[in-house]
């Protein structure tokens, strides 16, 4: 399994018993969508590694506590801790309607309801306090905040974003 194909669920935070259990912090709104997992991919050296659940139960809100197949020690989960947890793609619940995943629109056609196309996204910029569309229009890096009222509808089938940006923000880049 490609770390591509697969998102980030969470991180193995610490310990739980001297018999090799171990607490998922999990990244999630929800939680307990994933609190009955067989198995996760654990990020060891650089690899995705599977490792089988025997049993999971979430605790104390956002983490799972965890015992692995095969990790019957404290020894073992020492070993873990600090390690990402990747599920494959395949299980994130399907979006509808104007809300998406961040990777599921990247390669996107951005539509301005003004402008026409203004470009691609090719990437998402989350690392501020709020996210911004990256767009590419002919070598023109274009940064659109990602608010919910500027986008009026997203298009699966057509692969693309319809925007209503404040006139100014886009022509700023263009200009």
């Amino acid at each position: 399994m490609r770390k591509d194909d697969c998102f980030y669920l969470g991180k193995i935070a610490k310990k739980f018993s001297f018999k090799g259990e171990v607490l998922i912090y999990l990244d999630t709104d929800e939680p307990e969508m994933y609190e009955d997992l067989e198995s996760v991919f654990v990020e060891f050296n650089k690899n995705l590694v599977p490792f089988f659940i025997e049993n999971g139960q979430l605790h104390k809100g956002d983490f799972l506590k965890v015992r692995f197949e095969d990790v019957d020690s404290e020894e073992e989960a020492d070993k873990l801790i600090g390690c990402e947890v990747y599920l494959p793609l395949t299980m994130l619940p399907k979006l509808e309607g104007n809300k998406f995943y961040y990777h599921e629109v990247i390669g996107f056609d951005v539509i301005d309801q003004r402008l026409g196309n203004i470009g691609k996204i090719v990437a998402i910029n989350d690392s501020a306090a709020q996210p911004l569309f990256e767009i590419d229009k002919d070598g023109i890096e274009i940064l659109v905040p990602m608010i919910d009222d500027f986008i009026v509808e997203v298009n699966r089938t057509n692969k693309s974003i319809t925007l209503n940006t404040p006139e100014g923000l886009v022509d700023l880049y263009l200009g």
